[in-house]
């Protein structure tokens, strides 16, 4: 049960829970603080990290079960647990079931809103997987997927949107679309082949990389843009500068004739990143409210 249970988890990249949850909890204690004058409430925090294990378990699960021919394919991702047999199919289907239901659940003990928005995040989790195959712009609907963890908190812990939370919203889409484009990269070779749609496969490895950089200079745009609008303190501010440097050594480490650093930057980088920006956000409140 135990080795399951360590398939399932590698299926759904446990570990990459470290780009987007911190960014979720960002949204939450922003707009809490914003709209309500208080950090959110403990229960709140815990339905939201619910939330936040069911959509990423179910996302993930879509896209092994959806990309099972794809991933058996590349040799890259041959290994995975569908393809290799490790799991079999009806066991994933089952492991989604039970994370929508999660993520169901949570969306429903958080706010009327997010209950209401619960079938805009689902068709979004599926829609994704699919893009692949006919548009190299399958990096920014990712991003708009993944940049629902911070809405959905803001919305969880609010009950509404408001164009503060749109701009944290775009920033993390466009931040995410960034570092996919440079992980696309390891497939490139594998994409053209098979006809799998990709910015590098349609701009080649120094165009993408071009590309993400761009994405990356809107995501430096809304973190500024962030300070103004939220009226934050040099707190977030100096996590600001901090995330601009990660931003910057993330490109730097990474060239057309050399992506030997590729995981370092897809991974580490951005995981501390998000950890970063998310620290010195709260502190910053933290220091607002006492």
């Amino acid at each position: 049960m135990f080795k399951k249970i360590a398939i399932f988890l590698e299926m759904i990249k446990i570990e990459h829970t470290l780009f987007a949850l911190p960014f979720a909890f960002m949204g939450a204690v922003l707009g809490s603080v914003i709209v309500t004058g208080n950090l959110p409430s403990w229960p709140q925090i815990g339905w939201i990290l619910l939330a936040m294990v069911g959509a990423r378990s179910a996302a993930f699960g879509f896209n092994r079960m959806i990309d099972r021919v794809i991933d058996g394919k590349n040799p890259r991702t041959a290994g995975r647990a569908i393809p290799a047999g490790l799991l079999k199919s009806s066991e994933v289907v089952i492991f989604i079931i039970v994370s929508l239901v999660l993520l169901f659940w949570a969306s429903f003990k958080l706010s009327p809103l997010a209950f209401k928005l619960f079938p805009l995040a689902f068709f979004m989790l599926v829609f994704y997987s699919y893009t692949k195959r006919f548009t190299w712009l399958c990096h920014i609907v990712l991003g708009l997927t993944i940049g629902l963890a911070p809405l959905g908190a803001w919305v969880a812990v609010t009950g509404q949107i408001d164009l503060t939370a749109i701009v944290l919203y775009l920033t993390i889409a466009f931040w995410t679309a960034g570092f996919d484009v440079i992980y696309a990269c390891q497939d490139i070779d594998f994409d053209q082949n098979e006809g799998v749609y990709s910015i590098p496969a349609r701009f080649g490895v120094a165009g993408a990389l071009n590309i993400a950089r761009a994405f990356h200079v809107i995501t430096a745009i809304g973190f500024i843009v962030l300070f103004f609008i939220a009226d934050l303190s040099w707190w977030y501010l100096a996590g600001m500068i901090i995330s601009y440097i990660i931003l910057f050594y993330e490109h730097y480490i990474v060239s057309p004739k050399d992506l030997s650093r590729l995981q370092t930057a897809f991974f580490t980088m951005n995981g501390v990143l998000s950890t970063v920006v998310f620290a010195f956000t709260l502190i910053d409140l933290v220091v607002r409210q006492y």
